[in-house]
C-alpha cells in the first residue's frame, strides 16, 4: 500500500506566515518528518510525495534523513486542488492507496483504524470522519446508519451544517483507476473536483465507508492552529538536556523542558516546562520561558524577557521584551522594551479578519503574529492579534493597532523644539531627601 501526501498547494490563510505549513519545525524537525515517521509507526514504508516547484527540493531533502522508506515524487506545477494532485502523480499510483493531508496533525491509531475496516468490509473508498463540537471551515459528511457515505458538503455556512461529522483527509482508495475515471467526469467552477468525483461514486452506487475517529486531530488552516500542534508535540516528548547543554548553577529548570545541542542558560534565568528549546540557543541572564513554548535553534532570549506560550522561529533576538501566546517566525528581532500584548481590555475573544470575513479566534489570549524577517524597534507595543507582514518593520514607540502588510515601515513622525535651558534646582531640596532616606 502506497501513502499518498499532497504537499503542492499553498495555504492561502496563514498570513503572515508564508512557509508550507508541513515545513514548519517542532521540536527541531519539519512537520512532514514527524508525519512520515507516525506513517510508518502505523506500517507504512512507501510514500508517494506530490509537491510543487518552490518546495519539492526542500522535500527531497527531508526525506533522505528518514531511514527505511521508498518515495516517488511527482510534481503539481499550479496549486489546482486535489484531483489535479492526483493526477499529476498517476504513474506512480496503483493498487491501493491512503492520501494524507501532511498539514493535519493526527496519531499513528488514524492509519490503524481506516486500515483495519478497510480489512474487514468491501467499500469502494473509505474516508476518516471526527465530531465536532463547534463550527469548522471544512468540508462535512452525510452518512446512513451504517456510516455509509451519502454526500461531502463542502464549507457550509454556519448553521446550515448537516452533521458534526468533518471530513479528515486520510482517505482509503481500491481502486485509483474507478476514482480517477469520476474525476474526469466532474463538472464545477469551485476547487472541490475531487469531492464532487466521491459524490458522483456514491451515486453510482459504489459504497464509501465513513469511518469515525476521535483521537487527536489538530488541522493547521490559520496562524494560530499552530499552538495545539506546539502543545501536542511538547505534551508527547520526554524530558531531555542535551550533554553539550551550559546551564548556570544560578539558573532554575522546572518541568518537562527539552535543551538541544549548545544551548546555554546564563545566571537566573527561570525556563518551567513544558518547553522546547533548539540548538545553540542562549536564554539571557533574567530571563523567564514557561508554559509551553517553542523556541528555535540560533535565537537570544536576552535579558529580562518573558517569553509565555510562543511559538520561535530560529535565528530570533530578543531583550527585555514581553512575549504572550504569539507567533514569530524566522530571523525577526525585538528591541529593548518593545512587548507583544496578548489580551484584550474588555476580556473579549480575539477576532481576525480573514478575507472579508471576521473569523473568531478561540482565543482571548493571544499575541502578535509576525512573518520571516521583521524588526520590532525599542519600546513599540504590538496589540493582541496583530499581524506583521515578512519583511516589516515597526518603529520605536509604535503602538501598532493593525496589521501591517509585507515589505512595510511604520514609523512615529516626532518633532522636537529646542529652547534654552533656563531651569534652575534647589540644591536644599536635594539634601533634605538624601538625610530622610
Amino acid at each position: 500500500m502506497k501513502a499518498v501526501l499532497l504537499c503542492g498547494g499553498r495555504g492561502k490563510r496563514m498570513f503572515p506566515v508564508t512557509e508550507d505549513k508541513f515545513l514548519l519545525d517542532f521540536l527541531g524537525k519539519p512537520l512532514l518528518q514527524h508525519q512520515i515517521e507516525v506513517a510508518c509507526q502505523a506500517g507504512l514504508s512507501h510514500f508517494v510525495i506530490i509537491g510543487n516547484p518552490e518546495n519539492i527540493a526542500k522535500i527531497e531533502q527531508i526525506t533522505k534523513k528518514i531511514p527505511g522508506i521508498e518515495v516517488d515524487f511527482a510534481l503539481q506545477k499550479e496549486p489546482l486542488g486535489i484531483a489535479d494532485a492526483l493526477k499529476s502523480a498517476e504513474p506512480f499510483l496503483n493498487g491501493q492507496l491512503l492520501v494524507i493531508n501532511p498539514n493535519d496533525v493526527f496519531s499513528s491509531s488514524a492509519y490503524t483504524q481506516i486500515i483495519t475496516e478497510a480489512q474487514k468490509t468491501s467499500a469502494s473508498s473509505y474516508i476518516l470522519g471526527y465530531q465536532v463540537q463547534k463550527y469548522f471551515p471544512g468540508g462535512y459528511l452525510q452518512t446512513n446508519s451504517r456510516n455509509e457515505l451519502l454526500e461531502i458538503v463542502e464549507k457550509p455556512k454556519p448553521g446550515e451544517e448537516p452533521s458534526n461529522m468533518v471530513n479528515i483527509l486520510i482517505h482509503y482508495h481500491n481502486n485509483l483507476e474507478e476514482l480517477l475515471h469520476y474525476i474526469e467526469t466532474v463538472q464545477t467552477t469551485k476547487d472541490d473536483v475531487y469531492e464532487c468525483a466521491l459524490d458522483n461514486m456514491v451515486k453510482a452506487g459504489h459504497k464509501i465507508k465513513v469511518v469515525p475517529y476521535d483521537d487527536f486531530w489538530a488541522p493547521i488552516k490559520y496562524p494560530w492552529h499552530i499552538f495545539k500542534v506546539m502543545e501536542y508535540f511538547l505534551d508527547n516528548a520526554q524530558l531531555y538536556v542535551a550533554p553539550s547543554a551550559c546551564i548556570s548553577e544560578k539558573a532554575t529548570i522546572e518541568g518537562k523542558v527539552i535543551l538541544s545541542d549548545n544551548v546555554k542558560v546564563l545566571e537566573n534565568a527561570v525556563i518551567r516546562g513544558p518547553v522546547y528549546i533548539g540548538a545553540n540557543s542562549i536564554i539571557g541572564n533574567d530571563a523567564l520561558i514557561r508554559d509551553y513554548s517553542h523556541i528555535g535553534s540560533n535565537s537570544v532570549i536576552g535579558y529580562s524577557t518573558e517569553v509565555k506560550h510562543s511559538y520561535i522561529g530560529d535565528n530570533c533576538w530578543f531583550h527585555s521584551n514581553y512575549v504572550g501566546d504569539s507567533i514569530i517566525d524566522d530571523d525577526c528581532s525585538l528591541g529593548a522594551g518593545a512587548v507583544l500584548a496578548n489580551f484584550r481590555l474588555d476580556e473579549g475573544n480575539i477576532q481576525i479578519k480573514v478575507g472579508d470575513s471576521l473569523v473568531d479566534t478561540g482565543y482571548d489570549k493571544l499575541g502578535a503574529m509576525m512573518g520571516r524577517g521583521c524588526r520590532i524597534g525599542v519600546n513599540a507595543s504590538l496589540m493582541p492579534g496583530v499581524r506583521v507582514g515578512p519583511d516589516s518593520s515597526v518603529g520605536p514607540q509604535i503602538c501598532l493597532r493593525q496589521d501591517l502588510e509585507a515589505s512595510k515601515m511604520i514609523l512615529l513622525e516626532s518633532r522636537y523644539q529646542i529652547e534654552e535651558n533656563e531651569t534652575r534646582f534647589d540644591e536644599g531640596k536635594r539634601q533634605k531627601l538624601r538625610k530622610r532616606l
